[in-house]
């Protein structure tokens, strides 16, 4: 077990950032790191056609059955499933290259297929010829000379995947928030708190960012999420904690002290208030289940 969870790059030497490979070539080729939790610095949709898998992502463990896609967002702590026999395809890209103008940056950014709000999504494609022929045609431009078309038509293609697969995903039941100041204010809370957890962990602190009250701050999770902003601090601080205690080998006090506590007793007492178990209990409660 490494100090630092593995960070995963997107594969240097392509021309464009995105690419289509095989799940059985990627295990080959890469087992030790993506069959041990690590974290990548880009977007994942996997197509399993055959078998049925389980991937782990920040320890939910996400069932995929064939015909299906499923969509992981970046930075999310996984392990790809070495176990369960299954074939399929990997779409991977970065958010460099879908960015294209501010407007596909704010569409990937709240995108109901990569949003950590919400459950981690898995579609059902086997009758949906549009998202299989859409996927083909990426796989297929991707053989092509990087002409000055080819950029182009791929980010066509794959937006057009994650839209029509949008749609296909609120046919299969997904339930919608609904767009209001609401939900602008809860997603400008989770994007501060993504980047201030460690040392920023008073409501006060994030609702004076954003120039309106606790009371404005309180009102707008509750109504997008049922959660009060210190239950999601909470949460945020938690995950990472969870992430550092079973997927490295950093003492309590290294990881106390990386998620802002400088007292490792505080970190103890904090951790228990929220698991019933101190963190090392934690840590071997999970590695002998």
């Amino acid at each position: 077990m490494k100090s630092t969870i593995r960070q995963v790059k997107f594969k240097a030497g392509l021309p464009l950032e995105i690419e289509v490979i095989s799940i059985a070539d990627t295990v080959s080729k890469h087992y030790e790191t993506i069959s041990n939790p690590h974290r990548a610095a880009f977007y994942h949709i996997f197509w399993v056609q055959k078998g049925m898998a389980e991937y782990l992502v920040d320890f939910a463990p996400v069932k995929v059955k064939a015909g299906s896609f499923l969509f992981v967002n970046k930075d999310r702590v996984q392990a790809f499933d070495c176990q369960h026999q299954h074939e399929g395809k990997l779409l991977l890209f970065t958010g460099s290259f879908f960015n294209k103008t501010a407007e596909d940056a704010k569409y990937l950014h709240s995108s109901i297929l990569f949003n950590d709000f919400l459950d981690i999504p898995v579609i059902d494609v086997k009758t949906n010829v549009s998202l299989q022929t859409i996927f083909g045609a990426i796989e297929t431009e991707l053989t092509k000379d990087n002409d000055p078309y080819h950029y182009d038509l791929l980010h066509n293609l794959l937006h057009n995947l994650l839209l029509l697969s949008e749609r296909e995903r609120r046919k299969q039941g997904f339930k919608e928030l609904t767009k209001s100041a609401d939900l602008d204010y809860t997603v400008l809370f989770r994007d501060l708190l993504a980047a201030q957890f460690k040392t920023l962990k008073s409501v006060s602190g994030y609702a004076s960012q954003m120039n309106i009250s606790e009371k404005r701050l309180t009102a707008a999770t509750t109504k997008t999420m049922n959660k009060s902003p210190k239950t999601i601090i909470n949460e945020r601080i938690m995950l990472e904690a969870k992430r550092l205690l079973i997927h490295t080998n950093r003492s309590i006090k290294e990881v106390g002290y990386d998620l802002g506590f400088e007292e490792p007793t505080n970190f103890i007492k904090y951790f228990r208030k929220h698991t019933e178990k101190t963190p090392i209990e934690f840590r071997e409660a999970y590695f002998i289940r």
